[in-house]
């Protein structure tokens, strides 16, 4: 849709990492506009960061000292001469203060106005708008409750299940679901911890959760001058802990009915928040057939791509025409094709998807007939616990849905991984479970309650050594700004003493063993404390998602080591509980 020439914005800063900041500058190279990369200390060889025609460092490890600082960013922007900045999403994509941050030092910004992330964010907000839009709603609570005794009121009121929900959350972090009262204190204080992780705010609201939902959604584009146009819907029922795994688009077995009030609700919700830019409305819609608002996401998501290959439309260069005041000058596209995109996480379907870590030793990308593989990491590239799990998204097209699974099956067993886990083997059986590829019985808890996963837990397989001459980049800072250095050197031979990643529970014996390497957030017992089975013991976060771990047995605590805020590597004994 793009014209080639006339575009205001010459430079744009990418504020992100991994693969949405790869896809925005290409998307840049696409649309003849310079990019500007940003990096964390851990991120300075990452494959953004040799992409962009400039990368500057944010000086800092976590995502509060680099990813999530305003001030950098924007100074950032400032020196590399950057005119405009597009967010990615997550990390402050949906932050308003961003937002206004960017227009008021001048600069294009490249999303929707600061008054609608901040109206939509917040999904309180969002609910009224969406009520006066005429958008279908379950019950929900007006404004964000105080504590845990008001979630337990709700759902004296309502009935069992509730959605603990962060107010100004997205991604799935900070949403609890309780299936009884006992657990709503500790989920509520959950959502509110990883709330102010992800997103600096922990104020969380309730809503009667739909029985057995499937997860809707359409892809919307706004222009400046009130056009809006849905570009496709998408399902992605498949999710685990809330995440999205699975993503399609058009989302299949709707009624000509619900397609048509999906279309019609998501384009007066956008009307009545003076959106502008491309947004995603989100819904859930019951076994019943009820639909059901959820959310305005108020940025590119993830999915982004399926739409993409049903309409032909890139999204990224949509956003930079919007930005730049062009209309869109198309209606709701005509749907070709169907898409599939599986996301290649780092975490291991052996083990509960737990997050995993590591250093990529092996990478090989499928090819073909409509296969698209956006990644934001290649082989030798090591991930590590403080960001988002995500390595790589493949997607899949084919004329029908059938035909995107047969070629997404191929594709499948042409992605290799090694060093570290990975989504992939949950793909590869998810392909062969008739409840997704003929049925679709699909919701959005189906891998944690049907799922019948047979799949073994990692085992790290051993690369080769590297002994021969080969050049090396070695990286340089002058001033923040990233450069490369090629020296040509022999590789060191190293000597690797890895165990295998086999570690399937966790606990053993007495003692209760971190089954992943994380971030210790809770301690919920004290040394002597007496526990039964199933009570909480400890708390970890990793790739910014928590893993409650719980007793195994009856007992006392004993030889508690464990510290709020120490890292812990997997395996390691963080307690003992001793018969009593």
């Amino acid at each position: 849709m793009a014209t080639g020439k006339g575009y205001e914005m010459k430079r744009v800063l990418v504020a992100n990492r991994g693969e949405i900041a790869v896809r925005v500058i290409r998307a840049c190279k696409d649309h003849g506009i310079e990019s500007v990369a940003v990096y964390s200390d851990e991120d300075r060889t990452s494959l953004h960061a040799q992409m962009a025609d400039a990368a500057y460092s944010l000086h800092g490890i976590t995502a509060t000292q680099t990813y999530l600082n305003i001030e950098k960013l924007i100074a950032v922007a400032r020196e590399s001469g950057a005119d405009a900045v597009h967010p990615g999403y997550g990390f402050l994509s949906e932050n308003a203060n961003f937002a206004q941050a960017v227009i008021d030092a001048g600069l294009t910004w490249i999303g929707p106005p600061p008054e609608a992330i901040r109206a939509l964010g917040d999904k309180v907000s969002a609910r009224k708008i969406a009520a006066k839009a005429g958008a279908p709603l379950v019950a929900g609570t007006k404004d964000p409750v105080a504590g845990h005794e008001e979630v337990t009121a709700f759902a004296k009121e309502h009935g069992l299940p509730v959605a603990i929900k962060a107010a100004h959350g997205g991604g799935g972090r900070g949403l609890k679901v309780a299936h009884t009262m006992e657990e709503i204190p500790e989920l509520f204080a959950s959502a509110v911890r990883e709330a102010i992780s992800g997103f600096g705010r922990g104020e969380c609201f309730v809503e009667r959760y739909l029985d057995k939902p499937r997860h809707v959604e359409t892809q919307v584009l706004v222009d400046k001058h009130g056009h809006a146009v849905v570009v496709s819907t998408r399902d992605c029922s498949l999710q685990r802990r809330h995440q999205k795994l699975v993503e399609e688009a058009p989302a299949p077995f709707l009624t000509a009915a619900q397609n048509e009030e999906l279309y019609r609700s998501s384009k007066a919700i956008m009307k009545e928040a003076g959106y502008i830019g491309a947004g995603t409305c989100e819904f859930l819609i019951g076994a019943d057939g009820t639909i059901s608002f959820l959310e305005v996401n108020t940025r590119l998501q993830v999915e982004h791509p399926v739409s993409e290959e049903v309409t032909g439309l890139d999204l990224v260069r949509e956003q930079f025409r919007i930005a730049d005041g062009e209309a869109l000058g198309f209606d709701d596209p005509e749907i070709r094709g169907h898409s599939i995109e599986f996301r290649v996480n780092g975490e291991d379907p052996g083990r509960s998807f737990l997050p995993a870590p590591g250093r990529i030793t092996a990478w090989v990308l499928p090819t073909g007939p409509g296969v698209r593989v956006d990644a934001g990491f290649q082989g030798g590239d090591t991930i590590g616990g403080n960001f988002d799990s995500l390595l790589a998204k493949l997607i899949v097209t084919g004329a029908t849905r059938q035909q995107a699974i047969e070629r997404a099956r191929r594709a499948l067993s042409e992605f290799v991984v090694d060093g570290l886990a990975t989504a992939i083997p949950f793909h590869r059986a998810i392909l062969e479970d008739p409840a997704f590829t003929h049925e679709f019985k699909v919701f959005t808890s189906y891998i944690e309650n049907e799922f019948h996963n047979e799949i073994p837990a990692f085992a790290f397989t051993e690369p080769p050594l590297e002994t021969h001459m080969a050049p090396e980049n070695l990286i340089a800072e002058v001033n923040g700004k990233r450069f490369e250095i090629l020296v040509h050197a022999p590789k060191p031979v190293i000597k690797r003493h890895r165990a295998k990643q086999t570690m399937v529970g966790g606990s053993s014996g007495s003692g209760l063993v971190s089954p992943m390497q994380g971030t210790v957030v809770k301690i919920a017992v004290e040394e002597g404390s007496k526990v039964e089975v199933g009570d909480l013991i400890i708390v970890l976060e990793a790739m910014k998602m928590e893993q409650p771990l719980n007793a195994h047995k009856a007992g006392t605590i004993s030889n508690l080591t464990a510290v709020i805020g120490s890292t812990v590597s997997s395996g390691t004994n963080l307690c003992d509980i001793i018969d009593v």
